[in-house]
């Protein structure tokens, strides 16, 4: 038996087949996964993410403190309720975790991945011990996403009128405290929506008014499927401890600049972009019929070898797609083995579809 959010039977009661991720028990769909996806794209779902984790940074360092832990730079949060994306680094430049930190009127908040809680955790406070902060996990807080076009409008129609007020208000990759709740205007699907912050003991009722109300509850398929269209990376699996955002399609998320600002693993990274880096991570498309798979061999004419990190149907694009790790001198055309058979496919920029359209 793995660990279970607060809402596990509600989940039982909804009709979810329930899997392991990371360590949890977690809905993997409700009936149909293609219809979860489609319904995310068209309308809105609610996807239970409670098994995240929340740490809250404070102190009279913690800004010092995350300047020195994420390769993004936390200079750039220049309002309350700013959100910024980064890797969490080891000193060779791979990556830790990726996860969201927000500006909070108390310092900061960290929302990191569910499989990697531990390790974050002790990573983070291993590289606390020079710096005056404070981390609290915030263990008794669940956490909702609702994605999808109608996702703010369906939900402020829910809650409070403060809450609403803050939902119209939010701008992208925003979040802000309504009492003991969270709102955030972020999500893991390439369409807009909101992730909730809010006690555990409240997450019941809240889902089941979610639900009463029309929005369909989602599982793990949809929102991998999901975010494998917005060319969003899956931790474990599209990138890891031994790749650096520099082969993982985040090189955006590193700050340069200052130059002062010596992050973990910033030497690292210099000398690999410095040497100029082997592999890059692409999308592929697969024109026929078959399906791509993680760990797929990607063959590049004249260049070499490389490997599918995530693949699957994709429901929006009605054809199979993926993210690849390839040789850096890739170009447009490529080809992958399936059982055993090689099939050409299209490389394109690892991001299939934003706000229910199509990128490719």
């Amino acid at each position: 038996m793995g660990q279970r959010t607060p809402l596990y039977d509600l989940h039982l009661a909804l009709g979810a087949k329930m899997v392991d991720f990371g360590g949890w028990d977690m809905p993997l769909h409700y009936g149909s996964q293609v219809e979860e996806h489609h319904q995310v794209r068209r309308d809105c779902g609610v996807f239970d993410v409670s098994h995240m984790t929340v740490v809250d940074v404070s102190g009279s360092q913690a800004k010092a403190y995350l300047q020195h832990l994420l390769a993004n730079d936390i200079e750039r949060l220049q309002s309350i309720g700013k959100a910024l994306y980064s890797g969490m680094l080891n000193e060779q430049g791979g990556v830790v975790d990726d996860l969201i930190v927000y500006l909070t009127d108390f310092g900061y908040r960290v929302v990191v991945n569910a499989s990697t809680r531990d390790k974050d955790l002790a990573w983070m406070r291993l590289q606390s011990v020079d710096f005056d902060v404070q981390l609290q996990e915030r263990a008794e807080l669940a956490m909702l996403a609702i994605q999808g076009p109608q996702a703010r409008s369906k939900t402020a129609e829910l809650v409070s009128q403060s809450r609403a007020n803050l939902i119209q208000s939010l701008k992208p990759f925003e979040g802000q405290p309504d009492g003991e709740w969270f709102i955030a205007r972020t999500g893991y699907t390439g369409e807009d929506g909101l992730e909730i912050m809010l006690p555990a003991s409240e997450v019941v009722a809240f889902l089941n008014e979610l639900v009463g109300a029309g929005i369909s509850p989602i599982g793990l398929g949809a929102r991998d499927t999901l975010r494998l269209e917005a060319g969003m990376n899956l931790y474990g699996q599209d990138m890891d401890e031994s790749v650096t955002p520099l082969a993982a399609n985040m090189a955006w998320t590193i700050a340069w600049e200052p130059a002062s600002r010596g992050f973990v693993g910033r030497a690292a990274l210099q000398k690999q972009k410095a040497e100029g880096v082997a592999s890059k991570l692409v999308g592929l498309v697969l024109e026929e019929r078959g399906v791509l798979r993680a760990h797929q061999v990607v063959r590049v004419e004249g260049v070499g070898e490389g490997e599918i990190t995530s693949g699957s149907f994709s429901p929006t694009l009605g054809k199979s797609i993926a993210l690849a790790r390839v040789p850096a001198a890739t170009n447009e055309r490529a080809e992958v083995e399936i059982r055993g058979k090689w099939y050409p496919v299209r490389v394109v920029k690892p991001t299939f579809v934003r706000n229910g359209k199509a990128l490719i």
